[in-house]
């Protein structure tokens, strides 16, 4: 049987690879304002980059990255976020971008795992939503007609939240800790950064802010109809003179914003699979102070780096403590567990684990085919998923 394509061209190229990432149609990369799976795109792209990859990616109109191969499908941005047409249009035209890659590494959501499972190359579906009951159906339902389906989660309370799925692996995101500035002395306010969504927390950050007596500074997208209704109803009435509307903001706004805050205030309600601002603020040296959703605990270190409790209410008292956290102790945090570095290193190993074992199937294929059982694919042998760099082993 004559070599597939992709393996010889990595055969070729030694370490070096050619590796398609697929991101979502909504938001350019690097995002202009909000965006956490974007800014993740971005920063993955650019270490891949850095390690002499090649880069192929697919992305939204207005996307730009130093070395990358860029390919943006629709001619322009997508005037609602989960438009279904643009959806479909972005991904297959993607799939055509990704037909001479080594490897492909999606970030698109289901419609992106549903198609790039069946490509003929290895692929990697990084899932960045919660696996609810429904999230979790359907990701079941590629499993089912798509033995190639091989997920990502990026942390390990998202991993436990549907453990029947085939994920090859956990790996937390992570941040350019160049673009973070650090700062030792903060001004005399919290901050809230975010989406304008009752999940994400915002009246109760003011109600925190209010309890602990200190202004209360809010960045926060607010662009789709649920959100403006959202804000119209449970937001407007409540600013005042300690509690202000920033808008959406961009980056150098937003790390202006937490570096300057005395803690970051992120009491949602939700199972955050991830929560990038955590990470932003802890790398300006800022507590974050948080309720115990989701990855919340994985994220921020009791004590350390913050304080994490299990209602709203209970984070007014932490807000006193906030002089016990030494910011400098924030930032290390961030280097050691979630910097680009650490995430760039967990999709290469995971990258590498799966060609190697599509290449041991190619062996065993060659064999089986001269008569002898078949040989299972790597995505069809039941295997223990990786744990990556900065990822606490479930249990320990």
């Amino acid at each position: 049987m004559a070599t597939t394509p992709h393996l010889a061209r990595e055969s070729r190229r030694g370490s070096r690879l050619r590796i398609g990432l697929l991101a979502p149609p909504w938001v350019p990369v690097p995002p202009p304002g909000y965006g956490g799976i974007e800014q993740v795109v971005a920063t993955l792209a650019t270490g891949l980059v850095d390690r002499g990859h090649e880069v192929v990616l697919v992305a939204a109109p207005g996307s730009s990255i130093p070395g990358v191969e860029l390919v943006s499908p629709l001619a322009f941005l997508p005037e609602v976020i989960g438009e279904a047409t643009a959806d479909w249009r972005h991904a297959f035209a993607g799939l055509d971008a990704l037909d001479d890659v080594n490897v492909v590494i999606d970030h698109s959501g289901p419609l992106g795992t549903l198609l790039t499972s069946s490509l003929a190359v290895p692929g990697l579906q990084v899932v960045h939503g919660p696996l609810d009951a429904v999230s979790t159906e359907i990701y079941e339902g590629i499993a089912r007609r798509s033995r190639r389906m091989r997920l990502v989660a990026i942390s390990e309370a998202q991993r436990t939240m549907a453990p029947s799925l085939p994920f090859a692996g956990v790996c937390h995101n992570g941040l350019a800790l160049d673009d973070a500035p650090f700062s030792a002395q903060p001004d005399d306010y919290l901050a809230f950064l975010g989406r304008m969504s009752p999940e994400k927390g915002v009246a109760e950050a003011i109600r925190i802010a209010r309890g602990a007596g200190l202004p209360l500074l809010i960045g926060a997208k607010c662009r789709e109809p649920a959100e403006r209704e959202y804000f119209e109803r449970n937001v407007a009435p409540a600013l005042g003179p300690d509690v202000f509307w920033l808008g959406e903001l961009d980056a150098a706004e937003k790390y202006a914003l937490l570096a300057g805050a005395r803690a970051l205030l992120f009491p949602i309600s939700w199972p955050e699979p991830f929560g990038m601002v955590m990470i932003e603020s802890m790398a300006c040296g800022t507590p974050v102070l948080a309720t115990a959703r989701g990855s919340v605990p994985e994220v921020v270190a009791e004590g350390v780096t913050g304080f994490v409790r299990a209602t709203p209410e209970e984070l007014i008292d932490t807000v006193g403590r906030i002089p016990e956290i030494d910011r400098r102790a924030c930032r290390r945090w961030v280097e050691q567990k979630f910097s680009a570095a650490a995430m760039t290193d967990g999709y290469e190993r995971l990258v590498r684990t799966e060609l190697a074992g599509l290449k041991h199937w190619n062996r065993a294929h060659r064999v089986a085919s001269r008569g002898t059982t078949r040989a299972r694919l790597p995505s069809e042998r039941a295997a223990e998923p990786i744990r990556l760099a900065g990822v606490k082993e479930a249990g320990g």
